[in-house]
Order: structure tokens, then sequence, then C-alpha cells
């Protein structure tokens, strides 16, 4: 068992037939990821990596019965990449896009909220279920099967840290990039609860970084309600005030969202705190 994917997920990817929608496209297929088909306004009728493409989300769904979206279009379309999905009643949409407005995203949150889609971005490095599918741009050889969930915001440090992992025997069940974005579709809390229900998970990695306060709310839920053990790490801690990292939502403004703050909180609720990504393996043992 595994969470959000699986060897029976169905994957449409809205922008295939651009450049990097063929090349991750391609990626998931050689990963043995079931893609039905593409969807590209005006190019419907076209075939790329032997799949077809359509000119509405909708049309790609009636005939392939695609599940799960993979958005990759340009920041100024994808809130109406994300809407398409939506009403076409696809059940999970991963958005890879960077550099959607956040009042855009703030407009898309809200409309999920009356809907059941959900969304794991946008701006993140997708979703691996190793050995079954990859949504994504995770490395195709990073992962491997076990009882690990991990979540993070980073998706540098999700395949890196996973690929360390994998090399000292520690497989994955699922590998979930949330994004780092001030807005997005899903959250810590919500992935960590499904790992708390997943069977197959007995152990969970939580990659964290500085800004907002995604975190603190994981500490309260983990010390709350998680019965797994959970090792975290929080990125950024040596980042002066006002300092952004690579997300738009990793910047710490008036003392809040400082790293020392996550650190603390996740101590508290009994998280494992890693000093970087490397002793991550060690912390799990």
């Amino acid at each position: 068992m595994a969470i959000l994917i699986d060897r029976d997920s169905r994957v449409l990817v809205q922008g295939m037939t651009g450049r990097e929608g063929k090349f991750h496209s391609g990626q998931m297929i050689e990963y043995g990821t079931t893609v039905v088909g593409g969807v590209t306004p005006g190019k419907g009728g076209e075939w790329v990596h032997g799949k077809p493409i359509f000119d509405t989300v909708k049309g790609c769904v009636e005939a392939t019965d695609a599940n799960v979206s993979m958005i990759l279009v340009p920041g100024p379309y994808a809130a109406d990449a994300i809407y398409e999905a939506i009403d076409s009643g696809v059940a999970l949409i991963i958005c890879l896009t960077e550099g959607i407005p956040i009042r855009d995203m703030m407009n898309v949150y809200e409309y999920l909220k009356n809907s059941n889609s959900r969304l794991i971005g946008p701006n993140c490095p997708g979703v691996l279920t190793p050995g079954q599918a990859k949504v994504g741009f995770m490395p195709n050889y990073v992962g491997m099967p076990g009882n690990v969930g991990v979540v993070s915001k980073s998706g540098t440090l999700t395949y890196e840290t996973v690929a360390a992992m994998s090399a000292a025997g520690f497989g994955q069940s699922t590998c979930v990039g949330i994004g780092g974005d001030p807005v997005i579709g899903t959250t810590f809390v919500e992935v960590l609860e499904m790992f708390e229900a997943d069977p197959q998970t007995e152990k969970v990695v939580l990659m964290g970084e500085i800004g907002g306060r995604a975190e603190i709310d994981a500490a309260e839920f983990i010390k709350a309600r998680m019965t797994k053990p959970v090792v975290a790490f929080i990125a950024g801690r040596s980042a002066p005030e006002g300092t952004r990292m690579g997300h738009a939502g990793a910047i710490v403004e008036g003392g809040q969202g400082t790293a020392q703050e996550k650190i603390d909180a996740l101590r508290a609720a009994g998280a494992r705190i890693a000093e970087n990504p490397e002793t991550i393996p060690e912390l799990l043992g």
C-alpha cells in the first residue's frame, strides 16, 4: 500500500507537448508510471511518447479514465490549468509549476474546498512511490521500496535525502514534495495524517525550512496524534532575518518562522532532530 499514487494510478500531463513536459513524462513512463495522455489546447490529435494529446482535460479524462494530473505549464496559465483539472473531476492534481501569483493560489485554494480534488504543490517536485509510480521530477534512481514515509517542502532536499536513505538500506513507502510557496494545496499535517493511517508506513521523515508556521502545525499534530516515530530536519538555521531561500515562502520576518523555533517545537513533540540531511539515516535506525 502507498499514499496518493501507486501502480494503478492513471496519469495525464497538462503541458505534455512542451520541452519540460516531454522530458519529465518520458522519465515517468520509463519508471513504469501509467501515463495515459496529455493535454495542450490546440494540439489535440498529436502524439508524444506514443500517448495521445487532447485539447481539454475533460476530453482526456473521458477517453482514458485518468485520475491523476501533472501540471507543467507556465506560471501565468497554471491556475487555469488547476481549475480545469478540478472541473474535470481529477482526484489528484500535482502542480510542478513555480511562479504562480499568490492571489491566484488563494483563489485556487478556496475553489478546492468545494471540490473532490486534492492538489499537491505548486512549486513542488511531485510524488514518488518507489517501485510503483512517480509523478514529477524526482530522479528515477533515488528511491527504493520500504516503510519510511517522506514529506518535504524542498525538491533537492527530498531526493538527496531519499538517495542517502536508500544507500543506507532504508526504503520508502511514498515520498511527497508539498512545495514551498506561501499558499499550497496540501500541508505537512495532511500528509502526516495519511502516513499515520497507512499500514505500510512505519516511520516518517519530515524536512522543512524557515518561514511560515507549517512545521509548527506539524509539531502540534505529531504531539497530539502521531504514533509513528518522526525524524525531522529544518533547513536555513543560519539564515539572517529577511533572507529568502529558494522558495517564496521561505523567509523569516519579524522573528517568526525561524529554524530554531521550528526545531524546538518538533523536538518538544517527540521528533528526533537531524543536524544535517546526512544524519537522517542513522536517526532512523
